[in-house]
């Protein structure tokens, strides 16, 4: 299997399991979605899980891979805000939680890079 068709399963992979996780755990979700966002922070939990399975999906399939590739590098941008949040309201947590918090910050980068790349593959 080349390379570039594993790196393609692996970001859809990771968007799936990342979409799956937000209707098995969604706490965790709510409680970083900014507060300046209407409505409720669980209906933009499920929106972003949906979003997240959606644009997985399109990246494992061959034929829509590359535009799934493209909103998955806009929907890792779109997030940020939320991680900001995160980092933000963990700066008190104990160190090992508070690095965790904070690194999530900059592998946004590579996240939006990888998904890039992938659709240069596609």
């Amino acid at each position: 299997m080349p390379v570039r068709s594993l790196s393609a399963r692996a970001l859809g992979g990771l968007l799936v399991g990342a979409g799956v996780a937000h209707f098995a755990a969604p706490r965790q979700f709510d409680a970083i979605v900014p507060r300046s966002l209407p409505g409720s922070p669980r209906a933009w939990t499920y929106a972003s899980g949906v979003a997240e399975l959606t644009v997985g999906a399109a990246v494992l399939a061959p034929r829509t891979r590359a535009a799934g590739a493209l909103a998955a590098a806009g929907l890792f941008a779109a997030v940020f805000p939320a991680n900001v949040k995160m980092a933000y309201d963990w700066r008190h947590r104990p160190s090992p939680w508070r690095e965790a918090a904070a690194a999530r910050l900059p592998l946004q980068v590579p996240l939006v890079l990888w998904a890039l790349k992938v659709r240069r593959n596609a």
